[in-house]
């Protein structure tokens, strides 16, 4: 990832600490693509003004 950020952007970390962090983001993406097709806002309906009607229903049936 180091590499295609100096690549794409002419930027290298600079220290060991955005080393790390480069990781830490690098698991942080792979640990979202583990979740993808999993999370329920995925699901229908998938509008936002849809999602809120749709939370409104759930919350009238309790």
């Amino acid at each position: 990832m180091a590499a295609s950020i100096a690549t794409w952007h002419g930027v290298t970390p600079p220290n060991d600490v955005a080393l790390r962090m480069l990781g830490d983001l690098e698991k942080l993406i792979r640990d979202f693509e583990a979740l993808r097709g999993s999370l329920r806002f995925e699901d229908e309906p998938s509008s936002f003004e849809a999602a809120l009607r749709e939370a409104a229903s759930i919350e009238v049936r309790r």
